[in-house]
């Protein structure tokens, strides 16, 4: 008998991946329409629930609290477990690398400080949750994220557009690489605590190493270039989105990596995609 997995948010970056991944590891996979869907009813029977949902930024204050509550009642109605992709905006500027399990959550703005409220959420309720924490998203298409938004869609013409220090370790995920450890966590979710924060290693690269990389790939030099944040401190008055960008900057020049030891005692067989190739299908889309 097939186990379920409802996947919140679907047809998003993380959801989309979370789909397929649970698809091919023989999961039945049950995508939740948020417009006409009922999420009690849906997970009844899930074994578990993927929370790919994610507001933009300028809506975390209004809507986290209300979105995450009604997905640990709806998994503690069903006896499900929650995956949560976690990010590293809980830590602070001034937190050393590297970021893992025990690193204690020190950021100070805003949208640092919502995720640290929604995940204590979880622990607090109850929920069966796993969450999964990575860095910034490499995906098979362009989904709107900082690589392919910013960084890297000028790449085939030689440039890269980079928002902070290149020469400061940043931490990177690869989206079909991401999805499938959520599909080895849920095997072990009976084995794992009721709230289990696992950081993903995922990949370590300065703007530098992105940029040399990329030459090798695309076959010529890829030149790095700033980002001009000034046009974007110049839109604040009048565009609401510019004031999170900014409070999020200090991750681009905070050396930081995630801690590979708890995941690696967990899935001692998960092996990433070579770097390379992972580069490779994030930047033909573009």
């Amino acid at each position: 008998m097939s186990r379920t997995a409802l996947i919140l948010g679907p047809t998003g970056r993380m959801g989309r991946h979370a789909a397929q991944a649970f698809s091919a590891a023989g999961w039945q996979v049950r995508p939740f329409d948020r417009a006409t869907g009922d999420l009690k009813a849906q997970a009844k029977g899930a074994e578990v629930i993927v929370n790919a949902w994610n507001p933009p930024y300028t809506d975390w204050a209004a809507q986290l609290p209300d979105l995450h509550a009604r997905v640990q009642q709806a998994a503690l109605a069903a006896d499900a477990t929650v995956i949560l992709p976690g990010n590293v905006y809980v830590f602070g500027p001034d937190t050393p690398p590297p970021w893992s399990t025990d690193t204690p959550h020190r950021a100070t703005n805003p949208l640092g400080r919502a995720r640290i409220a929604m995940e204590d959420s979880y622990r607090r309720s109850g929920t069966r949750t796993i969450l999964l924490r990575a860095g910034d998203f490499l995906d098979t298409e362009a989904s709107g994220n900082w690589f392919d938004r910013i960084i890297a869609p000028k790449v085939h013409q030689g440039r890269l557009i980079y928002p902070g220090d290149p020469q400061v370790p940043h931490v990177w995920a690869f989206l079909p690489d991401l999805a499938r450890a959520m599909v080895r966590l849920a095997d072990l979710a009976p084995t794992l605590p009721a709230f289990a924060d696992i950081p993903f290693p995922g990949y370590t690269l300065s703007g530098t190493d992105l940029a040399t990389r990329l030459s090798a790939i695309t076959g010529h030099t890829v030149r790095l270039r700033p980002f001009p944040w000034w046009q974007i401190q110049l839109a604040r008055p009048v565009w609401p989105l510019a004031k999170h960008l900014i409070e999020m900057r200090y991750l681009w020049s905070t050396p930081h990596w995630l801690d590979p030891a708890p995941f690696q005692a967990l899935c001692p067989d998960h092996h990433d995609t070579p770097i390379d190739e992972a580069l490779g299908q994030s930047i033909r889309p573009l």
